[in-house]
């Protein structure tokens, strides 16, 4: 009896000492309810960005192109999500150690979203097919972006085509480089939610595309005008609405950071609606909706990179000057250099996201996310060459790998619309139908001249 009382304590006294290493040992992560929420409804916000920017850019081009231009960005959400959840996940996220190019591309076997189901973001509270979706939205927008530069005379075949291969070979491999644990994360880029992956890369990309393509027929010696304004503001607001997901929700929590973002997001777009209405007042004369409408977006993107490590006040002074810059951009560059960036993809995009690149560089503080660092104006000028060396990457992959792709695609299918097709417009031509009826819409019933019905 004795003897099992003696192995009785014995283990009881064991179980006593081990039970302190027990309790400090760290808990599984835990999937919280609130964060979950958060970033599912903000993919939701980010989804309808997409079929947003297609009335945006809808509203500012001829009737006879509105419907083409609208499917440009809505196909886009059922192709790239399909190739998102095939691939492209597995190459932005997936494991850089053992990637398919270390550095560049990620480790491949998350390919159709293998071992994804029922796993917790490292560093977060949120199941990873949450962040999945999450990305999947953001993977959608950025080709859709692109549209903007060449609106008005390609062909769909084409267009999807070279939509597909830029979303695998430039995207994909930007994302893993910023986000996804390459070279430009390893080397201290600082990127919240976009402004080198998303909007610099789309911008270069759409430039390289509308010198590639050409001018429109007439560009410059006739007029042509945004068809349905109302259409356009309708875009911009879904777009300054779904934008509070593209930023906040990039904190991948419903915390204080979230917070921040939102509020600078906000401070940033309201000042750069100011600014560039402003601006094209002194300049032209006159105030218009399409200005604030443009303005509101350019300090969207410009706050894009650095919502998550900036304060307010710093916010209101990048919207102030990116809605500025911005300006200058559409207004002045473009003419001046006299290229057919047809809704300013490059002006407002590539322009406003190389400067929220910088002014990240300029007034990040770890006060404001301690998972960031300091920029120059709180004493470390070391981001800000680290975010110039990432903008010089952004625009080199955009510029040299888009004009790549155009050969690939031009040499296997026409890109652009000729020029009987171009007149006719390419809703008919290229998807057979019209968005409005001939009687209500052309010159033709308010007896304008055929050449106005041509250009319309």
């Amino acid at each position: 009896m004795k003897k099992h009382w003696s192995v009785f304590l014995t283990t009881f006294m064991s179980l006593l000492l081990a039970s302190p290493v027990a309790f400090a040992a760290s808990p599984a992560p835990q999937v919280n309810a609130g964060d979950t929420a958060w970033v599912l409804i903000s993919a939701a916000l980010v989804f309808i960005m997409t079929p947003g920017l297609g009335f945006f850019y809808g509203g500012m081009v001829r009737s006879k192109n509105v419907l083409a231009t609208i499917m440009h960005s809505f196909f886009i959400v059922g192709m790239i999500s399909v190739e998102w959840i095939i691939l492209g996940y597995s190459m932005a996220f997936g494991d850089d150690s053992a990637g398919l190019i270390p550095g560049v591309i990620g480790s491949l076997s998350k390919i159709g979203l293998a071992g994804t189901a029922g796993q917790i973001v490292s560093g977060t509270s949120i199941p990873e097919l949450a962040f999945v979706i999450f990305q999947c939205m953001f993977a959608v927008i950025t080709p859709a972006l692109i549209t903007g530069a060449f609106a008005e005379r390609v062909r769909f075949k084409a267009y999807a085509l070279f939509t597909l291969l830029w979303s695998i070979f430039i995207y994909n491999p930007m994302a893993h480089m910023v986000w996804g644990g390459g070279k430009l994360f390893a080397l201290g880029a600082l990127d919240f939610a976009g402004g080198l992956v998303i909007h610099i890369l789309s911008g270069v990309s759409g430039l390289t595309l509308c010198l590639l393509i050409g001018k429109r027929r007439g560009y410059g010696k006739l007029p042509i005008l945004p068809h349905h304004l109302p259409m356009t503001v309708l875009g911009a607001a879904l777009l300054w609405f779904g934008w509070f997901g593209f930023n906040a929700g990039s904190a991948l929590g419903a915390n204080e950071l979230a917070a921040n973002a939102f509020v600078t997001t906000q401070a940033a777009a309201a000042m750069a609606t100011v600014s560039w209405v402003v601006c094209e007042w002194l300049h032209n004369g006159k105030p218009t909706i399409l200005g604030a409408a443009s303005g509101c977006v350019a300090g969207l993107v410009a706050i894009t990179p650095a919502a998550g490590f900036v304060a307010p006040i710093p916010a209101v002074i990048i919207g102030l000057v990116g809605g500025a810059i911005c300006y200058f951009a559409v207004a002045v560059l473009k003419a001046k250099c006299g290229y057919d960036d047809s809704l300013d993809a490059f002006g407002v995009h590539g322009i406003g996201g190389t400067w929220g690149a910088i002014a990240t560089g300029l007034w990040a503080s770890t006060a404001v996310n301690p998972a960031g660092v300091n920029g120059l104006f709180y004493g470390n000028g070391g981001l800000l060459v680290a975010q110039i060396i990432s903008i010089i990457v952004a625009y080199l992959l955009g510029g040299i790998g888009s004009f790549v792709l155009f050969k690939i695609v031009n040499a296997i299918t026409t890109f652009r619309a000729d020029e009987e097709e171009e007149t006719s417009g390419i809703d008919i031509v290229e998807h057979g139908e019209r968005a409005y009826s001939q009687s209500i819409m052309t010159g033709e019933s308010l007896g304008l001249p055929n050449e106005f019905n041509k250009m319309n």
